[in-house]
């Protein structure tokens, strides 16, 4: 039975993290908390909003109502990125070559790693970023579709048009498709080659949660009473394919999934509090955690694939370890 390390914090926590082993708890008044031979506490954003992990420095970028960015390292060190004055940071990303993104109102900002950054203005609302995983290109989810800009050069952005508010962006991770989450209860796609549609729907809730299994041929969601887990593998995407349902349950929902860093698995953290891990092939279902405390926010895998770090809506943290 896996064995779970409880962190009982108050407030809601944005993002559940490990930087190098330590796993990081940051919250939504901004401190970060951390498991480092003991429980200690940093504070980045005077209100925090919106946070990144990003794999590829081992850094959590946080954006807040104090509109400024940070970078939070696993040895508890809170560095000042970049501000935008008194506008709120409702949304941040991190990229290749130490590059960041981060949006405020109709603007999203790109900064490079030598501090250079660049202004991208929208006609609506930003309200979602991503970067490509191939090459210096960036994603913003905004109202009807998403936009694609090149930060590093001045060509025009390739504009992704679908009617409705687009709330979150993803890029697969071979760069072939664009995936957003919208206030319908539905995902909307791309296939970026050819510029097909991709029409995810019939969720009975919002999906505030995706993650994409470690080779790319999987997209796991939330919004249902069931982890909602979309087939990439084909060229087309999932069109014309039937999702896998894992890990249902009549009479809670799906708030948030994270798939396993090498594995077909996904663990699953319900509204309850509860989480599972469930097996691609063949649903077959381990108990992670029993119900606890609020929604299940945030959850990320540690990279000896033994430990999950969760969060939960009420502060309700704390770090699973399935080799117990």
């Amino acid at each position: 039975m896996p064995t779970v390390a409880p962190l009982d914090l108050e407030g809601h926590c944005l993002a559940a993290v490990f930087l190098g082993d330590v796993p990081h708890f940051a919250l939504a008044d901004g401190t970060i908390h951390r498991l480092d031979h003991g429980h200690k506490t940093g504070q980045a954003n005077d209100g925090l909003l919106a946070a990144f992990h990003d794999a590829a420095n081992d850094r959590l970028i946080t954006g807040g109502e104090d509109g400024k960015i940070f970078a939070v390292t696993a040895d508890g060190n809170t560095a000042e990125l970049a501000t935008a004055g008194k506008k709120w940071i409702t949304s941040v990303a991190a990229g290749p070559q130490g590059a960041i993104a981060y949006a405020s109102g109709k603007i999203a900002y790109a900064r490079f790693a030598d501090g250079k950054t660049r202004e991208f203005s929208h006609p609506r609302s930003v309200e979602g970023l991503a970067f490509s995983p191939k090459g210096m290109r960036f994603g913003v989810a905004r109202y009807n579709g998403a936009t694609l800009h090149f930060p590093a050069a001045d060509g025009k952005p390739v504009e992704l048009e679908w009617a409705g508010a687009h709330t979150g962006i993803t890029f697969s991770p071979d760069g072939g498709f664009v995936v957003t989450t919208m206030q319908e209860n539905a995902l909307h796609g791309w296939k970026l080659a050819d510029g097909k549609h991709m029409r995810m729907s019939g969720y009975p809730g919002k999906v505030k949660s995706l993650s994409w299994s470690a080779k790319g041929k999987w997209l796991a969601s939330s919004g249902a009473p069931a982890a909602i887990v979309w087939p990439f593998s084909g060229k087309d995407g999932p069109m014309g394919k039937a999702p896998l349902e894992l890990g249902t349950r009549g009479n809670a929902m799906v708030t948030s999934v994270a798939c396993h860093p090498s594995q077909d698995v996904v663990a699953i953290g319900y509204d309850d509090g509860m989480v599972m891990a469930v097996r691609f092939a063949d649903a077959r279902e381990v108990l992670l955690r029993r119900p606890g405390k609020g929604a299940v926010t945030s959850m990320m895998w540690d990279k000896e694939e033994r430990r999950v770090a969760f969060g939960s809506a009420a502060g309700d943290c704390g770090v699973i370890d399935i080799s117990a």
